[in-house]
């Protein structure tokens, strides 16, 4: 896994360096990042194919954006998701559309645009801060709980806004 994630933070450093490089959306105190990359297994309730392949999923910080990634581990057995096609994925007892993508240096992987551009953020830290903290919750959410679950998520139904989540609020927009 650690060599996938180190592939794809080099891919997007080589990103930064040269097809993006003096573009105006590129914060200039932040830097290519792979935060709190770790493993996680096909998820119920998705219309992602159940297929016993292994994935990390964590988060890629750039200059231009922040993105949850979904990136498939060898031996990956499932087919990869096309190029701009979409895919709904259950996380943390959360709906996110995840969109397909490639890089030759990086091999496929899918992301979910958590932030763009990122001039709200001051600084690394506050970056990597909110990366991490987004994770914490996804991954606090997925623990699992003695409290009843949530009536079944129709996995045609159009995902909350993502930054619903973010700051706490349920499909129908009430705090939580």
């Amino acid at each position: 896994m650690q060599a996938r994630v180190q592939r794809l933070q080099a891919a997007f450093d080589n990103i930064a360096r040269t097809r993006m490089a003096g573009m105006p959306v590129m914060h200039p105190a932040l830097a290519v990042e792979a935060l709190g990359f770790g493993l996680a297994p096909d998820e119920p309730g998705s219309d992602a194919p159940a297929t016993g392949a292994h994935a990390a999923l964590g988060v890629l910080l750039t200059p231009w954006f922040m993105n949850l990634v979904w990136l498939p581990l060898p031996p990956a057995r499932a087919v990869p998701l096309a190029q701009g096609a979409t895919r709904l994925r259950h996380i943390g007892g959360e709906r996110f559309e995840f969109i397909g993508a490639h890089e030759d240096e990086a091999g496929d992987y899918e992301m979910c645009s958590l932030f763009s551009p990122m001039f709200a953020f001051v600084d690394q830290a506050a970056a990597r801060a909110t990366g991490l903290a987004v994770l914490a919750a996804l991954r606090t959410a997925a623990a699992p709980t003695a409290a009843p679950q949530a009536a079944p998520v129709d996995p045609h139904e159009a995902p909350p806004p993502r930054r619903s989540f973010l700051f706490g609020r349920s499909a129908a927009g009430a705090p939580r």
